[in-house]
């Protein structure tokens, strides 16, 4: 199983720098709101390039101060997204930016809450409901409108299941390394799903 885990976390990294690169390609043809796309993808390949380099470049081998970092760029950039295509006010983008950077205070300066994985949880159930949101009002749209469809669909189950992922994580006391590999070998497969539904959209996307 650990063999199966490596695998797929290599294969990701791969689709990740292959979505960088023709994301890039294809920025100038993206709208103000899709190019919302990019930039998250964008701040998740940095996430990842810096989990590789500081302990292989850095000899840093504890990168968890990371952490609260990704969740609060994450957050803020994919609510960003949805109340963006949404049309909602952007006073909420205010709000979204204030949520984030008030977690990463907290965490940074006073290790607020303790474990960050249930602003984590938080972050993921907030993103299912605005994902959500985004795709019934898509489906109600033409075609024409609905560009990163598959995208926001991959989106809103990529973090649906997560936050069943990380639900079953805490419940089980003593996890086993094998059960651990389980779980985050299944989180890597619906990363691979996300990165794959990006490539597919960009590959198809025209002026």
């Amino acid at each position: 199983m650990a063999d199966l885990y490596k695998t797929i976390l290599f294969l990701n990294y791969g689709l990740l720098l292959t979505v960088i690169v023709l994301g890039a390609v294809k920025y100038h043809i993206l709208n103000h709101k899709e190019k919302q796309y990019f930039y998250c993808i964008a701040f998740l390949f940095f996430i990842e390039l810096l989990n590789l380099a500081l302990p292989y470049v850095f000899r840093l081998n504890d990168t968890s101060f990371l952490y609260p970092f990704y969740i609060g760029g994450e957050f803020f950039l994919l609510t960003g997204l949805f109340i963006r295509k949404l049309d909602w006010p952007k006073y909420l983008l205010g709000l979204g930016g204030i949520i984030a950077a008030g977690f990463m205070i907290s965490k940074y300066g006073f290790d607020y809450p303790a474990n960050a994985d249930i602003a984590k949880v938080v972050s993921n159930i907030i993103i299912v409901c605005l994902s959500g949101i985004t795709l019934i009002s898509e489906i109600k749209k033409t075609s024409a409108q609905n560009r990163f469809l598959w995208v926001d669909a991959s989106i809103f189950f990529y973090y649906s299941v997560s936050v069943f992922i990380f639900i079953i994580q805490h419940q089980i006391v003593n996890l086993s390394e094998n059960n651990y590999y389980i779980l985050f070998t299944a989180n890597n497969i619906l990363s691979s799903i996300l990165y794959c539904s990006l490539l597919y959209t960009f590959i198809r996307l025209k002026k």
